[in-house]
């Protein structure tokens, strides 16, 4: 059966729980409701023809859940050919990313250098941009890689009037473009700092990963007023086991080897919608996020100087 439901106030679930000093647990919060603030910011919001009375909702995990690969894989291979910027730049921070990835560091100050440091290239450049070239490699080479069989459940969600929002570790800038191309609510993501408009090249807090993403959805549950008893909460990785575990309803997407084990021992359900070649295709570049970015760059900008010769 499904676990309780922890309060806000709680420590995380014990199903992902190691020992965490509290300044660190602190960070998660921040990271957490950061994210619920941008997700609120006028222009994030998706407003689309949801119950009033409705007091659940339902939350996707993006990367391999409603989206095969890494979404920001998909989006760095699509300026790399865009030729946003240049091999030098890719050369810089690329050895790295290739060291963060190589580490399989899950340490928070690990993840927000690995983060920073792949976000840099956007320094100096303006959200309006950003955004608007995600839409342009979403309708481009995103929508192809869509998942069906996760998009039919969250389509569920919105014929039953219930919110539905992502949340994932990708800029939430680029998570918002991909829940207005698929008319969802919103997008939980990780907020880069800007300022009058412009990226600075840093985060405003933590990468939204782990604890931080059940930190986000708690904080969006009170702001629109949800009870989290009534949600419910898609993943395809065990580092989502904090978020899983604070609806009433989890369910395993595609799940990895750890969260498909989690699952069964706590009876809940799974849905798995891959095919084997499709695994095997995208398995390195959803490896993690801030190294999919540098991944993605180096092949879209190879690819370019390959098609250009």
């Amino acid at each position: 059966m499904n676990q309780p439901v922890p309060s806000s106030a709680d420590e995380p679930p014990a199903a992902a729980q190691v020992s965490r000093p509290a300044d660190v647990l602190s960070r998660y919060r921040q990271a957490g409701r950061a994210s619920a603030d941008a997700a609120s910011s006028p222009g994030f919001r998706v407003e689309g023809d949801v119950d009033p009375t409705a007091n659940g909702a339902a939350f996707f995990d993006v990367d391999n859940t409603i989206m095969r690969g890494a979404s920001l894989f998909h989006f760095a291979v699509g300026l790399a050919r865009r030729h946003y910027f240049s091999g030098r730049e890719i050369l810089g921070f690329g050895i790295k990313q290739v060291k963060f990835v190589l580490s399989g560091s899950e340490d928070l100050e690990d993840m927000a250098s690995a983060t920073e440091a792949a976000l840099s290239f956007v320094e100096g450049r303006s959200v309006a941009e950003l955004s608007h070239l995600g839409e342009e490699v979403f309708d481009d080479t995103m929508v192809d890689k869509l998942i069906p069989g996760t998009l039919a459940l969250a389509q569920g969600h919105l014929d039953a009037g219930q919110q539905v929002w992502l949340v994932t570790a990708t800029p939430v800038e680029l998570a918002t473009v991909i829940a207005r191309r698929l008319g969802l609510t919103g997008a939980l993501g990780t907020v880069a700092e800007v300022r009058n408009g412009i990226y600075t090249g840093h985060l405003d807090g933590p990468p939204l990963h782990g604890l931080a993403k059940a930190e986000a959805v708690r904080a969006i549950a009170e702001r629109e007023g949800l009870d989290l008893s009534q949600c419910s909460a898609y993943s395809d990785s065990s580092n989502d086991i904090p978020m899983l575990s604070i609806v009433g309803r989890p369910v395993a997407v595609n799940p990895d080897s750890t969260l498909l084990a989690h699952a069964r021992s706590n009876d809940w359900q799974v849905r798995d919608f891959r095919r084997r070649q499709q695994v095997k295709r995208y398995a390195l570049p959803a490896a993690t996020g801030a190294g999919g970015l540098a991944l993605g760059m180096a092949i879209g900008y190879l690819g370019s100087r390959t098609r250009r010769a």
